[in-house]
């Protein structure tokens, strides 16, 4: 039995579990204000807000409803529009209407979910920058964006007085949201679930996590087979340190590492890579197993993880084995992993202050999409010496690749321009990209040659000028 309080009041469901929350929402408990866009997590249309209790306090993250199974919303607090209507409109509703930011309004209940899941944000350092981001997943069709800007402004303006306030008494005082978000962590509390099982079934069809890739795949698939659910399980969450080394949960979602110091610390450019990858909602559901198991040969944090020379540790819930991340991908959406395995977890050793990593993407839109060709380069250095080198490359053949002979080649190397030409020469020889709609074999060969140069850029800017990046 699935148990969490949708809006006000706490459901119960018995039905499958792989059921997705805005089928729940609208064709079980009618409520239509949630709507039916794109299902595949693009326009935002769907975007409801996920309340849990993390360390005592109350977390609240959008998230869309079409790709999240019920399954994921056991012992949490769901919002649909419906829950943050109040008796005239709440001032996230107001400032939408004030500014002429809704025409049609088909998009509108997503724009105000986003927004009410920022009001709810107790980590706001630069509240016009983060209200802004808050609303990345929307897509409008008909308004235009600048009366939504000035709307969100308008939020934002309102937040930035909370102070040290609790963020949940802040909203629920100055009526931004309704009063009873004050109850909902005791109610939540009375509902967790007692055990955490990580595989009720000895033989799946499908591990589910975030659900963001399989439930594109295969929407009407899922609701219908055998699944595990992986996504509550505490003994797959978290991100820890110990001696240079980092462990992250296979169920950490994007957002999990955004948030995290670890990452933070060691990665200072981390918020650049990030904002290359996906939107706001998404990154708070997609887990990096997922993006890992999933084989994408342009999987992001693959890219990234790949030049880190991670490891990863899989689990049939009987026995454990540790492989590197790069022995993993064996043939296109090959594997090497056994049917009833799954990835309990990450490990990787951090760039010491010896290092440069940067990770690179190119894709048709600047943001938010899918890479055509991505890149991910650590160095460790002694001196102006290249003491060795990690190379991944994404959409340049059918496994996410680690350029093994382009990292080889780097050792013991000092960077000049001779020695970056022929690395991409070497580079050009570990890849076989194909043309297909995100572009040409030559156009691929391309990209990966100039960010290959990017990497080198971010570090040495002096030595990379503009004839070089042109050549």
């Amino acid at each position: 039995m699935i148990k969490f309080i949708l809006n006000e009041k706490e459901v119960q469901y018995t039905g499958h579990p792989g059921v997705v929350v805005l089928d729940y929402v609208r064709y079980l408990k009618n409520l239509t204000g949630t709507k039916i866009g794109c299902r595949e997590g693009d326009c935002g249309a769907c975007t409801v807000l996920v309340g849990e209790i993390i360390e005592d306090k109350m977390r609240y993250r959008s998230m869309t409803s079409c790709l999240m199974p019920l399954a994921n919303a056991n012992g949490k607090h769901i919002v649909t529009i419906e829950g943050v209507n109040m008796d005239i409109l709440n001032p996230v509703q107001q400032a939408m209407s004030d500014e002429g930011a809704t025409q049609c309004g088909f998009c509108t209940p997503g724009f105000v979910m986003s927004l009410a899941g920022f009001c709810l944000r107790d980590d706001v350092v630069d509240y016009h920058k983060e209200a802004l981001a808050a609303i990345d997943g929307n897509i409008c069709r008909c308004t235009g964006y600048k009366s939504i800007q000035r709307a969100v402004s308008k939020i934002a303006e309102i937040c930035s007085k909370r102070a040290d306030e609790d963020v949940v008494k802040f909203v629920a005082k100055n009526k931004i949201l309704p009063a009873y978000f004050e109850n909902i962590k005791d109610k939540l509390a009375m509902i967790q679930p007692t055990a955490n099982r990580t595989n009720d079934i000895s033989k799946p069809e499908y591990f589910v996590s975030g659900g963001t890739d399989l439930y594109v795949q295969k929407h009407d698939v899922m609701p219908h087979s055998e699944l595990s659910f992986l996504m509550n399980k505490n003994e797959l969450q978290g991100i820890t340190e110990e001696n240079g080394i980092c462990i992250i949960g296979a169920s950490s979602t994007v957002t999990d590492l955004i948030e995290s110091p670890i990452i933070r610390k060691a990665f200072p450019n981390f918020e650049t890579y990030y904002k290359l990858v996906s939107s706001t909602p998404i990154r708070n559901m997609a887990t990096i197993a997922g993006n890992l198991v999933n084989a994408s040969p342009i999987g992001d944090f693959t890219a990234f993880f790949l030049a880190l020379d991670a490891s990863i540790e899989l689990s049939d819930n009987v026995s454990t084995r540790i492989i590197r991340l790069k022995d993993f991908y064996l043939g296109y959406k090959k594997l090497n992993k056994k049917p009833n395995e799954f990835l309990k977890s990450l490990s990787v050793k951090l760039p010491s202050q010896k290092s440069r990593f940067n990770f690179e993407k190119v894709c048709k839109r600047t943001n938010l999409d899918i890479a055509s060709v991505n890149s991910a380069m650590l160095m460790e250095l002694d001196g102006s010496s290249i003491l060795n080198a990690n190379i991944s490359a994404g959409g340049v053949g059918p496994t996410p690749l680690f350029l093994k002979k382009s990292s080889e080649y780097l050792a013991g190397k000092k960077v000049s321009l001779d020695v970056i030409e022929e690395l991409l020469r070497i580079a050009q020889t570990e890849i076989a990209p194909i043309s297909d709609a995100r572009g040409t074999e030559e156009y691929k060969r391309l990209l990966l040659n100039q960010l290959i140069k990017g990497h080198f850029a971010v570090w040495y800017p002096e030595m990379i000028n503009a004839e070089f990046l042109t050549m």
